[in-house]
């Protein structure tokens, strides 16, 4: 394998196709890429992690080149970037409406917002449309030279319900996860979301409107060509999203099956059965935000009929007038509601994932499906006048099972169909601890396991502190996650004793639950939790 790191000292003159050159007084390191030499930086809370956190995969979808694909950046061995300080975030609105994620509850669970608060009813300060990066984590040790093939990766792509989220989310920072195994490498993506990301527009038909979802495919080529300078197996990548990113990543699953680049998943919390994606041939929305920021027909021209004046005149619309008209209007609580997310094109997102599924174009490889047990708690309106109650939990558990059990069930479902040579492994996070649950009603809530995963849970010390069990397991997860991300096929059963889930089993199969009733994780049957989906029994929300 090919590899050059060295000193940021020793950049120009020191750099020798695979040997590590760094001197002891230096905590920056540079790795070269081909798309250009890149250094980082070993933060001392880290000292065995090496941190690239603004890496471009592709370049800047500014003025001509908003709302087209993703661009490749020309091969370039001669120039240096700092990858030192986290890009900014893709354009998002920072709502002023009261919920769980910017209350101190969840602090942290935002992208950083430069000199606002997290309720600023503006633009997020700290984004710009030059914002399709990368970053990436990886041993100190792997620096070295290896006569093996590198590393186990895990390509890592935030939620957000395709309107929020990116990098720069400090629940979503994975260095102590690093840190703690030495034995894995973590790469976290930007990619277009909101309008810029899935516009609709009526002067793209026919070509791509799923920006957001082909920024993840070029962030993830990306890798796949240049992982192995930062000592990682461009064979051996685990795609792996939460929510919006987990179904993200089951929309690749299924638009790249032929060529999926990736060797296996890891859904968090959503499948594609957990949205359905809803054509408007009218293009209405896009067409509606349009003439509300000075975009209406030409005059003289009211038949804009293939909206190329009507996407001309929007690329010279600041992003930032755009983002905030759409926010303002959502937090006004206006209608007819705006939406831009999943367009149905059938070609990156189907309009029919059943009938995909039984004709078996999905890709065969081996996944984990996760789910937190009372995922809707966090997703319905934020019950301020009534926080010591909460909201109506069976409004929750409906919300729960449509959008995570069911359509879990099902991805399982299909995927055990291609055979045993495809093998699911299935957890439920349940555990409830007191800085991620100050009020009980939350249970495990929609993104509590986030920090569980990445093992960021002090971050929310400053509500009760962090407990031994809380550590013991995020470490298991971390584990068992590991297990398959270094061997997907055989890893979870040889190490953690963890058995694909075989939903035609008479108890449903095999299932993992973490964190319920003072044990680190515990085996139950998969009905327990599936059964609701096929009739049998009522669902327990709080196991």
């Amino acid at each position: 394998m090919k590899l050059v790191i060295l000193s940021l000292l020793a950049v120009a003159s020191d750099a020798v196709l695979g040997q590590v050159t760094e001197r002891p007084d230096s905590d920056h390191v540079t790795v070269q890429t081909s798309t250009g030499s890149f250094t980082g930086l070993i933060d001392p809370k880290f000292p065995n992690t090496l941190q690239f956190r603004a890496i471009p995969f592709a370049k800047p979808p500014v003025l001509e080149r908003r709302w087209l694909a993703p661009q490749k950046l020309s091969s370039s061995s001669s120039e240096h970037h700092y990858a030192t300080r986290f890009p900014p975030s893709c354009p998002q609105f920072v709502t002023a409406v009261t919920s769980l994620w910017n209350q101190n509850l969840a602090k942290g669970n935002l992208i950083y917002n430069g000199n606002q608060n997290d309720s600023s009813g503006l633009v997020g300060e700290a984004t710009s449309e030059d914002c399709l990066y990368l970053a990436v984590w990886m041993p100190k040790r792997a620096a070295a030279p290896r006569a093996d093939a590198g590393l186990a990766v895990l390509f890592f792509m935030t939620g957000g319900g395709f309107v929020i989220g990116g990098v720069d989310i400090p629940w979503q920072l994975p260095p102590s996860w690093v840190e703690r195994s030495q034995s894995h490498i973590v790469v976290t993506i930007n990619y277009r979301l909101n309008i810029f990301g899935f516009p609709n527009a009526r002067g793209l038909e026919g070509g791509d409107q799923n920006l957001g979802i082909l920024d993840q495919r070029a962030a993830l080529e990306w890798v796949r060509d240049n992982i192995a300078a930062f000592g990682g197996d461009p064979n051996r990548i685990t795609q792996w999203g939460r929510s919006a990113g987990s179904i993200s990543a089951d929309i690749h699953a299924y638009a790249f099956h032929e060529e999926p680049i990736a060797q296996a998943y890891w859904l968090q919390s959503g499948t594609i059965f957990s949205v359905s994606a809803v054509a408007d041939p009218t293009y209405s929305n896009f067409t509606f935000v349009a003439r509300h920021v000075g975009c209406d027909a030409p005059s003289g021209d009211d038949d804009d009929e293939d909206g190329a004046a009507e996407l001309d005149c929007m690329r010279r619309v600041p992003f930032a007038q755009i983002e905030n008209f759409i926010g303002q209007y959502g937090d006004r609580g206006e209608t007819p509601a705006l939406s831009f997310s999943l367009i149905p094109d059938d070609r990156i997102v189907f309009t029919d994932y059943d009938a995909r599924s039984e004709a078996g174009k999905i890709a065969r490889l081996p996944a984990i499906i996760s789910a937190t047990a009372n995922e809707f708690s966090s997703l319905v309106p934020y019950p301020v006048d009534n926080l010591t109650a909460g909201p109506y939990q069976p409004a929750v558990d409906a919300g729960t099972i449509s959008f995570g059990v069911c359509p879990t069930f099902n991805s399982t479902v299909y995927r055990n169909r291609m055979g045993a040579d495809v093998p699911v492994f299935r957890f439920q996070y349940a555990g409830t601890f007191p800085n991620l649950n100050y009020y009980k009603w939350l249970g495990a809530y929609h993104a509590s396991d986030a920090p569980i995963a990445f093992g960021t849970y002090r971050l929310l010390d400053h509500i009760a502190n962090t407990t031994t069990l809380e550590i013991e397991v995020s470490n298991s997860m971390q584990d068992h996650v590991l297990a398959f991300v270094k061997d997907p096929y055989h890893g979870p059963q040889t190490t953690m004793g963890w058995k694909p889930m075989v939903v035609s089993d008479p108890h449903g199969g095999d299932l993992i639950r973490f964190g319920a009733n003072g044990k680190v994780s515990e085996r139950v049957d998969g009905v327990e939790v599936d059964g609701v989906c096929q009739g049998i029994g009522e669902y327990n929300p709080f196991p």
